[in-house]
């Protein structure tokens, strides 16, 4: 069988613009509610915590990483409005947008009996989902009171574990899965998806916070060199989950590497795959070349030049990473599907499959360990070369 007669057993079917715009919402709101508490609570706030940071500086990011998660649950609080708006609708068998914003609509779906040999309503499901999405954007939407804000850090990381239970909850199968096989379907999309939000919107909340500069002392470049040393390690970790369970979705939906350039689904699917590849070429720039320069300046202590580093050059290269992702997040809304062709049955997990997906771990942990050892070797070099 031709590649040209797979992609015509295979008829794509684009997306109306409503599940678009949804779909993409959904997921930067949910960059905002998980990246960024994430973020607050690996990153920052830690950082944050050192004791030779200037009371200053730490007052001035504190109020804007503030800011930014309140913003974040305003947006993760919309998204998901809309986001079960999209349900509505897609349950209603052609049902216009428009009417499946109604409340009544809305109602009646999140009320429905559960479908038969189920072993809890699929409405439930949305329901205790929605629940947590309600929770985690008000405690984040308290943060713009500045009364709320003396509890700040108690209030993002109640946050955190409700934003990451927004998604978990929502792939909670109604049925029991068939197989072990779709299990790890509902593992890998999860882990893909928290690990890729986190990846964003960390990257997003760390550009808003460079964008402070201006109100910050000359000696803020060394708290900005721990902040960008923290996020880069968080950064190696989500990209390891977002290339393996990226190499299982793949290799669940596409057929065969030709099928990446000859159906519309695969043609989607390598745009997003170059994207993330440019997010980890950027990435990879930072730790092998700005962050020896930032640790030699740092031991250095050059504080003009530090200041620079971390506040200058760094940023430029994430604000390319953060337009990558939002072309990445563009993207996921036309992933509808698969290449595969019509009625062909999806590749089943053997054990010689595990036995390839355990060496592909294992090799892939390895890199990102040499990735950051060579990274901090490049920086004592440097410093030994100008001692």
């Amino acid at each position: 069988m031709s590649f040209a007669h797979l992609a015509a057993a295979t008829p794509y079917a684009a997306p109306p613009l409503w599940r678009i715009l949804t779909k993409f919402g959904y997921f930067a709101g949910l960059c905002g509610g998980i990246g960024f508490t994430v973020t607050y609570a690996a990153v920052i706030r830690p950082a944050l915590r050192a004791p030779e940071n200037e009371r200053g500086d730490v007052a001035v990011l504190r109020r804007r990483a503030a800011l930014s998660l309140a913003w974040a649950g305003v947006a993760l609080l919309v998204a998901g409005y809309f986001q079960l708006a999209a349900r509505v609708a897609r349950a209603g068998k052609g049902m216009p947008f428009g009417d499946a914003l109604a409340p009544g609509r809305i109602r009646d779906f999140l009320s429905a009996p559960a479908a038969k040999g189920a072993w809890v309503a699929q409405s439930t499901i949305y329901v205790v989902q929605n629940i947590a999405l309600v929770l985690a954007s008000t405690t984040l939407i308290a943060l713009f009171s500045p009364g709320a804000r003396r509890h700040f850090s108690a209030l993002a990381v109640t946050a955190l574990p409700l934003s990451v239970a927004v998604t978990l909850i929502a792939a909670i199968p109604a049925n029991a899965p068939a197989d072990a096989d779709r299990v790890l379907d509902l593992v890998f999309t999860q882990v893909h998806i928290i690990s890729g939000t986190v990846w964003i919107g960390g990257l997003v909340m760390l550009v808003a916070l460079a964008g402070a500069r201006h109100h910050l002392s000359e000696n803020a470049g060394l708290l900005w060199a721990d902040i960008w040393r923290r996020f880069g390690l968080v950064a190696l970790v989500c990209v390891g989950a977002v290339l393996m369970s990226g190499l299982w979705m793949s290799w669940k939906h596409v057929g065969s590497i030709g099928q990446l350039w000859t159906t519309t689904y695969g043609l989607f699917l390598l745009v997003k795959t170059l994207l993330v590849l440019g997010m980890v070429a950027a990435g990879a720039f930072n730790q092998f070349w700005l962050m020896p320069r930032i640790a030699r300046a740092r031991r250095a202590d050059v504080t003009t030049s530090l200041l620079h580093l971390t506040l200058r050059h760094f940023p430029k290269v994430v604000w390319a990473e953060v337009a990558l992702g939002i072309g990445v997040l563009a993207v996921v809304p036309f992933l509808s599907g698969s290449a595969r062709p019509a009625g062909s049955p999806a590749p089943v997990a053997t054990g010689s499959v595990f036995a390839v997906g355990t060496a592909l771990t294992l090799a892939l942990a390895a890199s990102l360990c040499i990735t950051a050892k060579t990274s901090d070797a490049l920086a004592r070099r440097q410093v030994a070369a100008t001692s």
